[in-house]
């Protein structure tokens, strides 16, 4: 029995399917496992005291924020290295991928420099109380000298996201995590070392990771007879390419940041509400964050062996697979809303106050999907500074529309449609707008 031969348009389609799933599943498996790191630290030091785990809170929040900052040399390394592997040119794609891995360590040491002398001073700044001060402080300087490897670790995923290869960074931030949680166990519980155990435990897993990661770095260079050696100019163009992205990031903070101050004005039950909506609305971001992971690897290879038919064909298969995405996850939280509430609080006046706030985030859950798919195209293809804009443009848009809340009497249900809808619809409009002109489209090895 024979088959009538598949039209070409559908075997594009399946093949774009096939490399979306083998790419963003492994990413969205190592995107979960990243926050579990904080997670693992709370449960354990938890048990021993509120100071001390309140001291936690503020050193965590610190350290996450630090890091997070440069995330830029995950995505922009992925874009680079992706266009050389699409060029077909393995030894400079992974040349590309250790320039970006000594800016991560120049960064680093910079960033203890200034984070060790100064730890007292950035704990005050939170206000934190006296008892807790103590203990933050301690973590805080502890942990910072795992910085350098966290920044390492960005700069890795980005080399082997853009080798095409999402499941060596899904292993390593498992084997990550279970290492950090029982030398968690061992130094907090076992040596008696308190909070101060769990600091040495999260640098320790940090830096094995960053270990794992440069040996495999390490291996392709030798096997494609790539220098390891640093390199000023490239490590200079790769701060170059990621500054628009730190542009962008920044933004993108400060709009979530703002959401956070307004929503403190509006009450206890709100903040609180508002705290486990932003939980939510992150786990939903993970799952969205993978697609425009794969979107990054997928659409810097296409631009580097200079296909724009099959950027282009990736691009609109990738934007629906983040609407249905988003649509699936608006269901679910709807759907879970149930068991999710009584999950965080038990409060009444909180659950009040959520109902409504999820049924924004679900509505906005599709819009969100496209955007995530967008963001990530743009930054396969390297459009940095376009970025840049579109995130500033969305600052300046959702700023005065969230500080007029509470001065027109509006409450955290107001906030959120300021958030999850104005946000996200300025941000579709940008996006939407520079996918469409195709200017993002720009081929060869390297972005001109």
């Amino acid at each position: 029995m024979t088959h009538a031969p598949q039209p070409a348009g559908r075997t594009a389609v399946r093949r774009h399917d096939r490399e979306i799933v083998a790419l963003a599943l492994p990413a969205f498996g190592a995107l979960v496992a990243e926050p579990l790191f904080v997670m693992a630290d709370s449960a354990i030091v938890g048990h021993l005291g509120t100071p001390q785990l309140a001291g936690l809170g503020v050193a965590a929040t610190l350290l996450t924020t630090g890091v997070n900052v440069f995330v830029f040399l995950a995505y922009a390394t992925t874009a680079a290295v992706a266009r050389r592997v699409g060029a077909g040119d393995l030894p400079a794609a992974i040349r590309q991928g250790m320039d970006g891995i000594w800016l991560a360590l120049l960064l680093g040491a910079a960033v203890v420099a200034v984070v060790l002398p100064t730890a007292p001073t950035l704990v005050d700044l939170f206000g934190t109380s006296a008892t807790a001060a103590p203990y933050a402080v301690t973590y805080l300087r502890i942990s910072a000298l795992g910085i350098p490897a966290m920044l390492v670790v960005l700069a890795a995923t980005g080399v082997l996201r853009g080798l095409q290869d999402t499941r060596t960074p899904l292993y390593v931030a498992v084997a990550g995590f279970s290492v950090n949680a029982v030398l968690n166990l061992v130094l907090v519980y076992g040596a008696g070392l308190g909070i101060a155990g769990s600091a040495w435990g999260t640098v320790i897993a940090q830096c094995g990771m960053a270990a794992v990661y440069l040996a495999v770095v390490v291996r392709g260079a030798r096997r494609h007879g790539a220098s390891l050696r640093p390199d000023a100019a490239g490590i200079r163009a790769s701060g170059r390419a990621g500054v628009p992205l730190l542009v962008r990031t920044l933004s993108l903070r400060a709009v979530l940041v703002l959401a956070t101050a307004v929503a403190a004005r509006l009450g206890d039950a709100e903040v609180a509400a508002h705290q486990i909506t932003l939980t939510i609305w992150s786990l939903l971001a993970f799952a969205l964050d993978a697609i425009a992971i794969a979107g990054q690897a997928i659409i810097g290879r296409y631009l580097g062996a200079e296909d724009a038919a099959g950027a282009r064909a990736a691009c609109r298969r990738m934007v629906q697979w983040g609407a249905a995405s988003g649509v699936v996850l608006g269901v679910l939280v709807v759907a879970a809303r149930p068991l999710l509430l009584p999950l965080f609080t038990s409060d009444a006046t909180v659950h009040d106050r959520l109902t409504p706030v999820l049924l924004v985030v679900a509505v906005a859950a599709p819009v969100a999907g496209v955007v995530f798919v967008l963001d990530g195209v743009l930054m396969g293809a390297g459009d940095g500074p376009y970025l840049a804009w579109a995130s500033l443009a969305t600052l300046v848009v959702f700023a005065p529309a969230a500080l007029a809340v509470p001065v027109v009497g509006g409450g955290l249900t107001a906030l959120w449609w300021a958030v999850a809808g104005l946000m996200m619809v300025v941000r579709l409009i940008t996006l939407w707008l520079r996918a469409r002109s195709g200017r993002w489209i720009v081929t060869g090895a390297v972005r001109a």
